[in-house]
C-alpha cells in the first residue's frame, strides 16, 4: 500500500478552535500529520486537542492570537522541527453598510484577515527558506470574488490577502515554497458570530443553515492541496455550494 503523502507532514493551523480550523485539524490528524494548533480560544482548543492525543494523534496546541506577531513566531518555532505548512485559516467578519462607519469593525478585521496572514508569513517564510521547502495554504472567501453591499471592508481585506498569495506565489518559483488561497462560499461555521448587526447576522445565519457547506468539505480541499508533490501546486480553489449565486 503506497504511504498517505500528508503522514508525518508537520501542519500549523490558526483558528483551529471550531469551523474549518477544527475540520482540517481532525482530517489531518487522521491522516496522519503532526499538528500544531493556534487559536484564542485555548479551552475549546485543548479539549479538541486532547481528544486527537487520546486518538493516537501528534498535536501540540497553544495560544495564538493572529494580531500579535510574537504569536505566530512562537507557533512556527513549536512547529520547526520539518516544517511543512502553515494553514492560515483565522478570520472575523465585522460587515455591515460602509455609511454605517465602524471604524473599530474595519479595523479588526484589517487586524485579523489581512495582518494575521502577514505576521504568518514573516515568521514562516524565513524557515521555509532555510530547510528548502514549504507550503502556505490561506483562507480567503468568495466574498472577494463577488462583491455585494454590507461586505465591502470584509472583501476588501479578503482581496488583499488574495493579492498578497498571488504576489508571494510569484516571488516563489524557484520551487521553494508553495502557495495556496482557498476561497470559501457560505460554510456552516460561526463566522457569524463576529456581525454586531442582529439583522445582518441572522441572514447570514439562515444562509449558513440553509444550504452552507459542512466545514469537512472545505478540509478535504486543504488536503488536496497538501497532498500533491512539491512540484505540484495548486495555487487557487474555489469552493461553494452548488446553490450559491
Amino acid at each position: 500500500m503506497t504511504a498517505d503523502p500528508i503522514a508525518g507532514t508537520v501542519v500549523a493551523i490558526t483558528g483551529a478552535s471550531s469551523g474549518i480550523g477544527e475540520a482540517t485539524a481532525r482530517l489531518l490528524a487522521a491522516r496522519g500529520a503532526k499538528l500544531v494548533l493556534g487559536a484564542r480560544r485555548t479551552d475549546r482548543l485543548g479539549r479538541i486537542a486532547a481528544e486527537l492525543v487520546s486518538a493516537g494523534s501528534s498535536v501540540v496546541a497553544m495560544t495564538v492570537d493572529v494580531t500579535r506577531q510574537a504569536d505566530l513566531e512562537a507557533l512556527v518555532d513549536t512547529a520547526t522541527s520539518e516544517f511543512g505548512v502553515l494553514v492560515s485559516n483565522a478570520g472575523i467578519s465585522k460587515i455591515g453598510p460602509l455609511s454605517d462607519g465602524d471604524v473599530d469593525g474595519w479595523s479588526a478585521m484589517i487586524d485579523v484577515n489581512l495582518r494575521g496572514v502577514l505576521h504568518g508569513i514573516a515568521a514562516a517564510a524565513p524557515v521555509f527558506r532555510r530547510q528548502g521547502h514549504g507550503h502556505f495554504v490561506t483562507t480567503v472567501s468568495t466574498a472577494g470574488l463577488k462583491v455585494v453591499p454590507d461586505m465591502g471592508v470584509y472583501a476588501g481585506t479578503k482581496n488583499a490577502v488574495r493579492t498578497i498569495m498571488e504576489t508571494l506565489r510569484q516571488e516563489s518559483t524557484d520551487g521553494v515554497i508553495r502557495t495556496t488561497s482557498l476561497s470559501p462560499g457560505f460554510v456552516r461555521t460561526e463566522l457569524d458570530s463576529s456581525i454586531d448587526d442582529p439583522v445582518l447576522r441572522a441572514q447570514i445565519r439562515s444562509n449558513m443553515d440553509e444550504f452552507g457547506l459542512p466545514p469537512e468539505a472545505v478540509a478535504r480541499a486543504v488536503a488536496f492541496a497538501i497532498e500533491q508533490p512539491h512540484d505540484v501546486e495548486i495555487g487557487e480553489i474555489v469552493i461553494r455550494p452548488t446553490v450559491q449565486s
